[in-house]
């Protein structure tokens, strides 16, 4: 059985913006002049091409975080905003090269209190898009699973998901690395 005491959560942001922030938090108007000037200033950056494409991207991401939060009030969940941050279970290679090698944020998910973080096996947009819907879990969720599972957490997560475990995370909770 997998010990989830160990278990952390990972936040990757490019050098060129500020940790811990998500861009659907600001009004639409701001959020588009943000993209649009990260977008040009950042144009061989991965991490930015959803900003170059915003137009596209903004609804896209309006309609799949209102799912995950619906879900997530459904679980029990406590959030105070319908656009939480996003982080990784135990960290992604792919993700920190996506973000150049930027800003690392990692918390020790025992530190996170259940009623603040929801959980999707791979990115909810793309899995949205793909399947028609998503599956959010709370933490005992992915806790049971884990426990469950004959194996190491590596293994895991590269048999439950393509690449990583999104967690959805900071609703209404004061974050201390």
């Amino acid at each position: 059985m997998i010990s989830v005491d160990g278990l952390y959560i990972v936040n990757y942001c490019h050098s060129n913006c500020k940790p811990l922030k998500n861009i659907m938090r600001l009004t639409k108007e701001k959020a588009f002049a943000v993209a649009h000037e990260m977008a040009a200033e950042n144009a061989k950056t991965t991490a930015f091409y959803r900003f170059a494409d915003f137009e596209n991207y903004y609804p896209r991401r309006m309609k799949a975080d209102s799912l995950l939060y619906t879900a997530f009030l459904s679980l029990g969940g406590i959030p105070e905003t319908e656009h939480p941050l996003s982080f990784v279970l135990q960290g992604s290679e792919y993700l920190d090269e996506w973000f150049d090698h930027g800003v690392i944020t990692k918390i020790p998910l025992i530190n996170i209190p259940s009623e603040f973080i929801s959980f999707t096996y791979g990115d909810s947009m793309a899995v949205l898009e793909k399947d028609c819907k998503i599956s959010v879990m709370t933490k005992a969720m992915l806790f049971k699973s884990i426990q469950q599972f004959k194996g190491t957490i590596e293994e895991y997560i590269k048999e439950i998901s393509e690449r990583y475990i999104i967690l959805r995370f900071s609703f209404g909770m004061t974050i201390i690395a």
